[in-house]
């Protein structure tokens, strides 16, 4: 029997409830969190959901200490505590399966679960567009942004990516490459081998691909640490948890909170196998 399985980008979802809905105080990133993620269970519908966390990037540290460090994180909002909220709550509550390994990206898990379930139907959401690497005919990438399925390029993804670089990673690109001129490289062969006869740019190229790259989770996949959620629906608590935050919109209406909590009843059946 083949089922849906649905493979929750943690942070990208969560970074995208801090910048996006309704202001709700100082637990506007939990409430528009929780309010964005009933419309996703229905939307796909899975018979398993994970919910993906970060670890530290060991491995692509060790090539370049500066990756991702550009960012600057800031925590006027709170943002740390509800994050530790919304990862408590879904926890407790909800019949989602949380993953993390300390020492590999949210990414490379993804990649790792996607595979692990590759007779099955698969559907990664986030907008983070490295996920398009994973793309085939059992995996696809939905957007929660633009709210759309993503297609897979023609040209090789990580290939074209390390030529530009990425700056949202801090992966420096070859000077003087653009998205156009890269896809060009990409779909040239030898036009490809003449531009890396220049001094050092195999070497760069090796290291941008191995940054890019999701990486080979197999040989550590027994450390990955699973958090399976409650084995019953208890769903008087967490309406009583929602009440605390004033969450009204998802409660207050029986109707609507009824609604609400019959979207994710199907994953408590698959937890039940």
């Amino acid at each position: 029997m083949t089922n849906n399985i649905l493979l929750l980008d943690g942070y990208n979802l969560i970074y995208r409830a801090r910048y996006s809905g309704m202001n709700k105080g100082d637990y506007s990133t939990v409430f528009n969190f929780f309010r964005g993620l009933r419309p996703l269970i229905e939307k796909f519908s899975p018979d398993k959901c994970y919910f993906v966390l970060e670890g530290k990037p060991l491995k692509r540290l060790e090539i370049d200490p500066n990756y991702k460090g550009q960012r600057v994180y800031h925590d006027k909002d709170n943002f740390n505590e509800q994050r530790n909220i919304i990862i408590d709550i879904l926890n407790k509550y909800f019949p989602i399966t949380i993953a993390k390994h300390s020492e590999y990206e949210c990414d490379d898990i993804i990649g790792y679960l996607a595979n692990f379930h590759k007779d099955n139907n698969v559907t990664i959401v986030s907008s983070d567009t490295d996920f398009i690497q994973c793309i085939n005919d059992s995996i696809s990438l939905y957007n929660p942004v633009k709210k759309k399925y993503i297609d897979k390029p023609e040209y090789d993804y990580v290939l074209w990516k390390s030529l530009k670089g990425d700056a949202s990673d801090n992966i420096v690109g070859f000077k003087g490459i653009g998205d156009k001129r890269a896809k060009k490289l990409c779909e040239n062969k030898n036009e490809l081998e003449k531009f890396l006869e220049q001094d050092g740019y195999k070497e760069k190229l090796e290291n941008n691909l191995f940054m890019i790259s999701l990486h080979d989770l197999t040989a550590d996949a027994k450390d990955i640490q699973y958090f399976y959620g409650p084995e019953n629906q208890i769903w008087n608590d967490l309406k009583e948890v929602f009440v605390k935050f004033d969450f009204k919109s998802i409660v207050e209406k029986e109707k609507t909170w009824q609604k609400y909590i019959d979207t994710f009843k199907n994953l408590f059946k698959e937890e039940e196998k």
